[in-house]
This record gives C-alpha cells, sequence and structure tokens, in this order.
C-alpha cells in the first residue's frame, strides 16, 4: 500500500502525543497540514509565521511537551525563525517543520530556492533535511529526541516538495521505536555535593537563585521542599518565577537588592549566570559569596566566571541529593536572623510600593493599571507580559503562584511575544484563565494574532498599556517614540472581539470585569488603557559599568 510523505508526517507526530500545532498555510505543507487535521489534531493558523513560533513556545512552557508550528518554504520558513531564536535562548523544545524547494531541482533557481537549514541552524538546537520519503518518521522521532536532550531547545526539520509529494509503499517506511522525549535526569558527582553542602552548612546568609530549567525539569516541587527544609530565602529568574508562590513566607522580593548584595553564599539553580543576575559580579554581589551551580548542560558550569562547585545535574535529581546530603547538617535555625532582616526591609518596601500602586493621578500610571490587573487576575491565571515600560513595571508588582504560569520576552528580549504567547498559552491549558498585559508598541508587532483568536475562538483577555509610544519619553527626545494613542479597543469590535477604552483610573476595574464576561462566553477581549507616557521604569542595567 502507497502512502505520501504528507500522510507520514501526519502518522509520525500523532505518534508522538501530537494534538495541537500552528501554522500558516502554504505549499508544499498544504497535504501535510490537512493529513494531521483529518487524524484530529487541531491546526491553529495564524496570520504570520512569527506568531506561529511563538504561539508554539508559549505551549510547550505551559504544557511542558514540545509545541510543534509549520510553515510553507522560503519566506514562510524564513519568518519562523525570530521566533525559533527567541525559543533557543528560552530553551523551550519547539520542533519547526518547514517545507522548501524541491531537493531534485536544487540549484536551478526553483520558486522560493533558499537553504533553510543553513538559515535556521544558529537560531536552534539542530537543524536537519529530510531526504526520503520513507525516513519521515525517523527523522520527526529524531527531532523529537533532540529537542529533548540534555538542555532543551527547538529544532528545525526540512521537508523538500519532493519528500512531501513523493509515496513508497508502507513496508519501505523507517518506523522507530516512538518512547517519547528523552528527559534524562542525571545526578550530580556526589564529591561535588558534598562540597555543596559543606559551602551551605557553614554560610549565614546564602540564598537560592532559580530559573526556568526548573521548569522544564519538573522540578517546582523538590525547589519548594529544598527552600522550606533548608530555610534559604530564593529569588527567581522573571521566566521562573511561580515555582514557588511568590506571597511564600520565603519570598522576600522587596529586599532582592539587599538579599544578593549581601549573600554570602548562592545556590543557583536551572538558570543562566547572564545579565539578568548581573553576572554574580559586585556590586550586585559580595566579591567573597560563594557560588554553587546546578545545571544539565556541562557547557553551562564550563562558562561561569565566579563558581566553587559546579554540579552537573538535572535539577530534579540534584536537589533530591541535595536534600538527602542535607539532613543534619543544614540547619534552617542558621539563617533565622537573615530571614528577619530580610523580612523587615520585605515589610518596609511593601507599604511604599502600595501607595505608589494605588495613585489616582492622571494619565494613569502604568503601576496603577499593574495594581488593578494584580487584584482582577485569579491567583491560577497565566499572565503573558510584553513591552518596555508596562514589562518593568509589571515584573515589580505583579506576583505569580503557579510554574510556568508567567510568560513575557524572556531574555532574548523579544517584542511582540505577548498576542501569540497568549493563544499558546491557552491552547496548552484551556481551562486557566490568561491575561495578556502588553505594551501599545509591542502589541503592534503580533497584535494581528488577536484575529486568529477570535476565529478560533481562543478567549484570552488582553490589557494594553497605551502611553502612545515604544517607551517612557517625559521629554519626548526619543527618535520615533512616538506612535499615538491608537484605538485597538475600537480595532478589535472590528474583528469581532470585546473592546473597552478607559481613560480614568477608577474605570479600569468595571472595564476587565466586563471584559471578562466576554471572554466567559468564550469571546476574546481587549482592554487599552490610557497610561503616562512620562512613566520610565528603572531597570538593571545590561551590563555592569564595572564588569
Amino acid at each position: 500500500m502507497p502512502v505520501t510523505g504528507s500522510e507520514l508526517v501526519a502518522q509520525a507526530l500523532e505518534k508522538h502525543g501530537v494534538d495541537t500545532f500552528f501554522f500558516l498555510m502554504g505549499a508544499p505543507m498544504l497535504g501535510a497540514e490537512k493529513a494531521c487535521i483529518d487524524r484530529g489534531m487541531r491546526g491553529i493558523d495564524v496570520r504570520h509565521e512569527q506568531g506561529a513560533a511563538m504561539m508554539a513556545h508559549a505551549y510547550s512552557r505551559v504544557a511542558n511537551k514540545s509545541g510543534v508550528c509549520m510553515a510553507c518554504s522560503g519566506p514562510g520558513t524564513i519568518n519562523l525563525v525570530s521566533g525559533l531564536a527567541t525559543a533557543l535562548v528560552d530553551c523551550a523544545p519547539v520542533v519547526a517543520l518547514g517545507g522548501s524547494s524541491p531537493w531534485s531541482e536544487w540549484g536551478t533557481g526553483s520558486f522560493q530556492e533558499i537553504d533553510q537549514v543553513a538559515l535556521a541552524r544558529p537560531m536552534v538546537k539542530w537543524a536537519e533535511r529530510c531526504y526520503e520519503t520513507r525516513r519521515i518518521p525517523e527523522m520527526i522521532d529524531l527531532a523529537f529526541r533532540t529537542a529533548w536532550a540534555g538542555k532543551p531547545g527547538p529544532v528545525y526539520l526540512d521537508f523538500p516538495t519532493d519528500v512531501l509529494l513523493g509515496s513508497v509503499d508502507e513496508a519501505a517506511v523507517v518506523w522507530p521505536k516512538v518512547s517519547g522525549p528523552v528527559r534524562s535526569r542525571p545526578q550530580a558527582d556526589a564529591t561535588g555535593v558534598e562540597a555543596a553542602i559543606g559551602i551551605l552548612a557553614a554560610a549565614e546568609k546564602p540564598v537560592v537563585l532559580s530559573g526556568s530549567g526548573v521548569l522544564w525539569s519538573d522540578a517546582a516541587p523538590e525547589l519548594r521542599s529544598w527552600i522550606e527544609t533548608s530555610g534559604m530565602p530564593f529569588y527567581t529568574t522573571p521566566q521562573g518565577r511561580g515555582v514557588v508562590p511568590e506571597d511564600h513566607p520565603l519570598c522576600f522580593p522587596n529586599a532582592r537588592s539587599t538579599a544578593l548584595k549581601e549573600a554570602d553564599a548562592i545556590l543557583v539553580v536551572g538558570t543562566r549566570v547572564n545579565y539578568v543576575f548581573g553576572h554574580l559580579k559586585p556590586p550586585r554581589f559580595r566579591a567573597d559569596a560563594r557560588v554553587i551551580r546546578i545545571d544539565v548542560d556541562p557547557g553551562e558550569i564550563a562558562s561561569t566566571q565566579r563558581l566553587d562547585v559546579g554540579l552537573v545535574g538535572d535539577a530534579k535529581a540534584v536537589l533530591l541529593q541535595l536534600a538527602t546530603a542535607a539532613r543534619g547538617r543544614v540547619d534552617a535555625v542558621r539563617y533565622a536572623g537573615w530571614r528577619e532582616r530580610l523580612q523587615s526591609i520585605n515589610v518596609e518596601k511593601q507599604a511604599a510600593q502600595e501607595r505608589d500602586l494605588s495613585t489616582d493621578q492622571m494619565p494613569i500610571h502604568p503601576l496603577r493599571l499593574c495594581k488593578e490587573v494584580r487584584d482582577f487576575m485569579p491567583r491560577e491565571a497565566i499572565l503573558c507580559v510584553d513591552g518596555q515600560e508596562i514589562l518593568n513595571y509589571g515584573r515589580q508588582s505583579i506576583p505569580t503562584h503557579v510554574a510556568g504560569h508567567r510568560l513575557n520576552s524572556g531574555p532574548f528580549g523579544t517584542m511582540g511575544v505577548g498576542m501569540p504567547f497568549g493563544v499558546g498559552a491557552k491552547m496548552a491549558k484551556p481551562g486557566t484563565p490568561v491575561i495578556v498585559l502588553h505594551g501599545d508598541g509591542s502589541f503592534g508587532l503580533n497584535g494581528f494574532e488577536l484575529d486568529t483568536a477570535i476565529r478560533h475562538r481562543i478567549p484570552v483577555l488582553v490589557v494594553i498599556s497605551l502611553n502612545g509610544g515604544w517607551t517612557g519619553d517625559a521629554e519626548r527626545k526619543k527618535p520615533g517614540r512616538d506612535l499615538g494613542y491608537t484605538r485597538y479597543d475600537q480595532m478589535a469590535i472590528a474583528l469581532g472581539a470585546h473592546g473597552e477604552y478607559v481613560e480614568q483610573p477608577e474605570d479600569i476595574r468595571p472595564a476587565l470585569e466586563r471584559a471578562q464576561r466576554a471572554v466567559d462566553s468564550g469571546i476574546p477581549a481587549v482592554v487599552n488603557v490610557v497610561t503616562d507616557y512620562r512613566a520610565r521604569a528603572a531597570t538593571v542595567r545590561f551590563s555592569q559599568l564595572n564588569a
């Protein structure tokens, strides 16, 4: 019985448990996309391929499984690349499939001919081309396994037209044994674990710094257990928030700068040591602080500029090793004074922060908008934040309580992720509320994916901070800063969504409530809030002056 390459793509994806994929239709992938839909997978067709990659990225983060995206040849696949680069820096195991010009015509100037594998390779963990129809399942299996092997990351697999449209006898097809993603749990060297416990047992002011590697390792329970047993204060990267609820007694968010500056021992779990944590350098950190690092990637450990103990292994497995070795040796009572100091600072600053959040100034301050969103959103909601000022204000003021329920532009700083991330997150967890908090500049990049949400009845709530430009600019001196106060709410209504326009701070909550009623009925909603263009959020510089 003959079978086409397109049918083999669908069969292979089905064997890997794919139930959703994101795509923009076009040859030569049309047959494969239709075959996937015919097999019961839900295909979400987007308005720009970048959005497809970003939706797959968010889907993978929230569902903790591979997200799948597809694109046609040439410009279509090229449009995936910026989204895949974002996934690479964020370590998201996206599987991207791209159609390409016929391999049999390579070098003749065929339609949309370009080396898509070469273009994708710097932007992904692995990129390859399938040259034979019979090997399609084998190559798709390799793509999924590679996406999860060691440190997760996106992969790209190229399908020439003649490979997809070709047919082979089913008996000739190479069908690998599909056992699911390779999520190995390597343990750290026992000598290193002993050395780490020695440092922590002698410390007086330790902290834990964690990142999204904890999410990919599904190690949130182990991290929480370690924190509660050891009594160590913790801080996360923006992408790693929620692994421990941020109203936890050992969470002191308003004392972050003090904690990092005074800590004498730093346990880094599942995150890069990059600009997000100031490369662990003074003055943000003590010059004599001892550093312990857990990471599944030996290359990450090797690249650490200051390190006392490097533990190469899976976060879940190594945290369990530490917990066992720490019994009777790492005493939470020892750090009581340290916790009391941080708690005192946290409470003192929290009162001042709440006053700032409650301002009634006009135009609306972004912090007031953040407060209204914070007080409105359910505890378990997924929050996607995208922009410049609103991203930074939201980071300061809106907590996250569930692992994997906070998404943002990530360490690559990609703007335009908000709307696609919201759609991908909602597809991963349809029963969980999803709120997208957008800057107006970033909304303009992929905002038309609102149409995607409307057409597929994916009910997300989008809140836009409308400050009329890309950044806060009190003196309006920045070139290209002004965008004007666009009525995105009217655009939403024209597309078929619910729209609200807000200029008064007291009107934010009622507008959110009306929008939520629309969302509850299955209709996406946009709340467009005019905010102060002069407001400029303070941020940590990308590079330290004394680095």
